[in-house]
């Protein structure tokens, strides 16, 4: 543990989980990230731009270049001790990570990111649909009449997906619609779930809006109508205690890079059952039990997903940032990102001509807001602000859909992390005060 870490730890053992993070204790944590000492066009960087990427940690970084100065070596393979050693780094990287997200270890799948994790059941499905897998994987296939399910605001790796399955299987790709705001509810799920829905695909949080999606309901609609759902945990995994198991969703998806972990790394969680039955789409080395040249037999979950070399030293990465995430505590994370964003609605509401989206000030909302700026693009506004070191995400987000259906054909996001602080946020609001000024159009 590092000295950091170990300070707030013993500072904050007499909280509560619920209690959010100090500007003290946000200073102490700065420490350990050293791209956020950087200067940018001269002011010094605030980044707030971790709903696309988080920055790291010296001791994400240290972990994975002590791993690949002692420990690198194939998995899985050798048998010899280094090979020994990366296995087991491999493996234990898999229980931390299963263990944080309340999961057991054979029903987390390493995979290259959360899109990458969404198209391995989209296309195990499709797979499963045309007849691979056996009588195990039937429980999957899909066929004309069938329907599929996912929301207006989805990013486009949780829905292109599923249009690729729908077009090969011939089922129907339905879509929960949302209001002016952008975001949805229960209801208006359970109005587009039949019997007829096989698959129920979301987001737990939206990366537009910041929407916190009702998930227990969700699941109990879609269950009582035999449908498995999927979850998009990519802006949840890093920002709030989150239980697959008692969710209750059959599978889930996350990244690496947006928890404080390394890129190249994403994270697919499934029910062990399903899990086992699911068709593998990727094939070759590593995932099999026996090979003729007739044909192969695969190992069961989660190596028969994980063909070809493993992202071994981004695992142990990745475990690294969960233990960190632990020692901080992801209720006080959250606790503080909702201040956060809070005081980002306050201070855009105090300016003319910016329109947020998503639910007003006062609802529940992740640490992230996004924004359109009257008479400016926004990628012009984000070029202003990156001129003042902030640095936020311009552009549809890769949610297209969203944007059209709320008349826009961009937005200017800026995202908050455990490492942001209220003087950054200050600094941003005051910085949008100046946009349309400065283009002319106030």
């Amino acid at each position: 543990m590092s000295p950091v870490a170990t300070d707030i730890s013993a500072r904050t053992t007499a909280r509560t989980s619920a209690e959010t993070l100090s500007e003290e204790d946000v200073a102490l944590l700065r420490q350990d990230f050293p791209a956020l000492a950087e200067i940018v066009n001269g002011e010094p960087l605030a980044y707030l731009d971790s709903g696309a990427t988080a920055q790291r940690p010296r001791q994400v970084l240290g972990a994975e270049r002590d791993f690949l100065i002692h420990s690198n070596a194939a998995v899985h393979r050798g048998a010899h001790t280094l090979a020994g050693l990366a296995t087991e780094a491999y493996e234990d990287a898999r229980a931390t990570v299963a263990d944080f997200v309340g999961a057991q270890a054979d029903e987390i799948v390493w995979t290259s990111n959360a899109t990458d994790a969404l198209n391995l059941v989209a296309y195990g499905i499709a797979n499963a649909s045309h007849g691979r897998g056996g009588e195990p994987a039937r429980r999957f296939a899909l066929v004309a009449g069938d329907e599929i399910v996912v929301t207006e605001a989805e990013h486009h790796a949780n829905l292109v997906p599923w249009q690729e399955l729908a077009a090969v299987t011939g089922a129907t790709l339905r879509y929960i619609p949302v209001d002016d705001n952008g975001v949805w509810d229960a209801a208006a799920a359970a109005s587009v779930i039949t019997s007829r829905t096989r698959v129920v695909a979301f987001a737990h949080v939206s990366n537009v809006t910041g929407f916190v999606a009702p998930v227990a309901e969700v699941v109990a609609v879609a269950h009582a109508n035999g449908a498995l759902v999927v979850l998009d945990a990519c802006q949840s995994a890093p920002h709030r205690s989150l239980n697959l198991a008692e969710l209750d969703v059959d599978f889930a998806a996350f990244s690496g890079h947006k928890m404080l972990g390394p890129t190249g790394i994403g994270v697919l969680y499934g029910r062990a059952e399903l899990l086992n039955a699911l068709p593998p789409f990727r094939t070759g080395g590593s995932m099999i039990t026996t090979v003729t040249m007739e044909g192969a037999d695969y190992l069961p979950a989660p190596q028969r997903f994980e063909a070809g070399t493993q992202p071994v030293s981004q695992a142990v990465a990745l475990a690294e940032a969960v233990r960190y995430l632990q020692r901080v505590g992801l209720d006080r994370i959250e606790a503080r990102e909702e201040e956060l964003a809070e005081r980002m609605l306050m201070g855009l509401a105090g300016i003319d001509g910016i329109r947020v989206v998503g639910q007003p000030l006062g609802s529940p909302r992740a640490g992230l807001v996004s924004f359109d700026v009257a008479g400016v693009h926004a990628h012009d506004v984000g070029q202003f602000l990156d001129a003042q070191g902030i640095a936020v995400r311009v552009g549809h987000h890769c949610a297209q859909p969203l944007h059209r259906r709320l008349g826009l054909t961009a937005t200017t996001r800026a995202s908050a992390y455990l490492y942001t602080t209220t003087g950054e946020v200050d600094r941003f609001i005051a910085a949008v005060a100046g946009v349309r000024p400065y283009f002319g159009v106030a």
